[in-house]
């Protein structure tokens, strides 16, 4: 039989809460703590659930008590009449959550508040276990990524719904250091169990990600009938996008600031060799193409050759805007080592069930990192489409007959509130149409508030955690509507590791603590004081120091110095 830990005073501020009082003599009672009462709903005994929200001392003692710190609280007490072996007592204030109807797999508010003098009790760790989880830990589609913050241990764990994720999108956001990348790292873990084998790609535009190699030499995750994830790193230089999977609009962002007979003999060049050669265009038949100005691409090969060199040619002095526009086309070609004529990366190597990718984008510029994810986004939403309709066969490129998680890294770098780039678009094309299809995305941001509001609202599972800065907090606040104000009001005091779990994925908003990482993190920061003094360990200064010297007196560094005479 639970035992009550305090007494129902009356309703709250709002219709959805109630105050109790309670002495809370072992300090179980802390913000983000479930507790219940019983209410009969529909002829049976409900246990209906809270959160507490706030609480508050029931006696204010006088301040100028308070003021003097000789004096001890016992003789306060005394001295305002109350007796020094009462306890303190608190007024605390909960939310409403429901009782758990197994029916529904949902919460239901009775609408019925407990009548004062009732009973309050505090939720047992199993009943927690049981309603605030829609899946246990090592079922299919789980995913445990900690446990209750208010709870001791591993005793009450969190565990998401995978499903739900790969579905209806992630958001996951913090402030810088607080650990979204941390917390990123045991999802994909729980993503390449044994129990979920999904098929995930990572954008990594800082290489932090290649830790999670280790994945596959980890016992933790290898499955009885002799499964282990398996992990690839693309590295930068070996990032390819086939040049004919580049839309209009896509030249148009990698060549900004053009005139408008500029973008118009783009298009009519793009258009051409669309036109001629369908999907499967090269370089030099579209810069053919865009010189030849009527719009008849060549097929010589040696037509690319021959382009090159005509920028200094008569046809340029005519048509100078033509001349700068083939120009800029030769330098994005001929500088960026990701186009290509040919080669781009296959989708059934990116994505495959038991899988997870890591594409590096760290050294590859920040246009050219978004329309290489813009690309993706689409090839990957058409071969799904295409696959699902049976538009595509087993032999083509296109054929992926099985869903698609992409985790997107500083996501406010590809879908921007401030900017419409070339990755905004199909985000949310992907955010609201993906789910039919199979493709979800995982958006990680420490800037909320410079991340697109309507791409932030559309990720149905929210993992935040520490988050300071006001503006961040207020996008969080506008775009996030399963998160209360209560648990809201905790981001500022979160610690490390600590985050608030909201939306899809658990059954109701909940404070976790995440667990620890089975692979190396690999985005820690560099311990500048060791590096500096390794390098003075290591002879660097002295080296330095010689070299210095032979510099600045020139009698030291003649040949003689050099070369020993015979």
């Amino acid at each position: 039989m639970a035992r009550p830990i305090g007494t129902a005073k009356g309703p709250g501020e709002a219709a959805h809460e109630y105050t109790f009082i309670t002495p809370d003599r072992e300090q179980t009672v802390r913000s983000g703590e479930f507790v219940y009462y019983e209410a009969p709903v529909d002829g049976e005994l409900r246990q209906v659930l809270g959160r507490v929200a706030a609480r508050r001392p029931v006696r204010l003692f006088p301040d100028g008590f308070l003021a003097d710190p000789e004096v001890r609280p016992e003789t306060v007490a005394g001295m305002i009449g109350y007796a020094p072996e009462e306890p303190e007592l608190f007024e605390v204030t909960a939310t409403i959550l429901g009782y758990y109807d197994e029916a529904l797999h949902d919460f239901v508010n009775p609408r019925l508040p407990p009548r004062a003098g009732h009973p309050i009790y505090i939720a047992e760790d199993e009943l927690l276990a049981r309603v605030l989880n829609r899946r246990v830990p090592g079922q299919v589609g789980a995913a445990h990524i900690g446990a209750l913050l208010s709870r001791p241990g591993d005793a009450v764990p969190v565990v998401l719904d995978a499903r739900a994720i790969t579905s209806t999108h992630l958001a996951i956001i913090a402030s810088t250091g607080a650990g979204k990348s941390y917390l990123a790292g045991v999802l994909l873990e729980e993503l390449m169990a044994p129990h979920n084998r999904a098929a995930v790609l990572v954008v990594d535009p800082h290489g932090e990600y290649d830790t999670l190699a280790e994945m596959q030499g980890a016992a933790e995750l290898r499955g009885d009938d002799g499964y282990h994830p398996e992990v690839r790193i693309i590295r930068p230089d070996d990032v390819k996008v086939r040049i004919s999977s580049l839309t209009l609009g896509d030249l148009r962002y990698l060549l900004p600031n053009l005139s408008e007979k500029m973008h118009y003999r783009l298009g009519q060049a793009y258009r051409a060799v669309q036109r001629h050669f369908g999907k499967k265009w090269t370089r030099g038949q579209f810069k053919v193409a865009l010189r030849s100005g009527s719009g008849k691409p060549v097929t010589d090969p040696r037509a690319d050759d021959e382009l090159d060199n005509a920028a200094a040619g008569s046809e340029q002095e005519e048509d100078s805007t033509l001349g700068a526009l083939i120009w800029r086309v030769n330098q994005l070609f001929s500088e960026s080592h990701i186009f290509d004529d040919y080669e781009s990366l296959p989708l059934g190597e990116l994505f495959r069930p038991g899988r997870c990718t890591v594409l590096q984008l760290n050294e590859v510029d920040q246009r050219e990192q978004q329309v290489v994810v813009a690309t993706l986004l689409r090839r990957l939403l058409q071969a799904r489409i295409d696959t699902e309709k049976k538009k595509a066969a087993e032999s083509d490129e296109s054929y992926l007959p099985y869903p698609a998680f992409v985790l997107i890294e500083e996501a406010h770098n590809f879908c921007p509130a401030s900017a419409d780039v070339i990755t905004s678009q199909i985000l949310k094309t992907v955010l609201s149409e993906g789910r039919k299809f199979g493709v979800a995305v995982g958006l990680i941001s420490q800037r909320p508030g410079r991340l697109d509001a309507d791409v932030l609202s559309q990720c149905m599972t929210q993992c935040i955690l520490r988050i300071v800065n006001p503006i961040d907090q207020n996008r969080v606040a506008e775009s996030v509507e399963s998160v209360g104000r209560d648990l809201l009001a905790e981001l500022p005091a979160l610690s490390k590791g600590q985050a608030v779990i909201a939306g899809a994925a658990v059954n109701t908003p909940l404070l976790c603590r995440v667990r620890r990482r089975i692979t190396p993190h690999g985005a820690e920061d560099p311990d500048s004081p060791s590096r500096w003094q390794a390098w003075f360990a290591e002879g660097q200064d002295a080296n330095r120091r010689r070299d210095l010297t032979l510099l600045l007196q020139p009698e030291k560094r003649g040949r003689g110095r050099l070369f020993k005479s015979e």
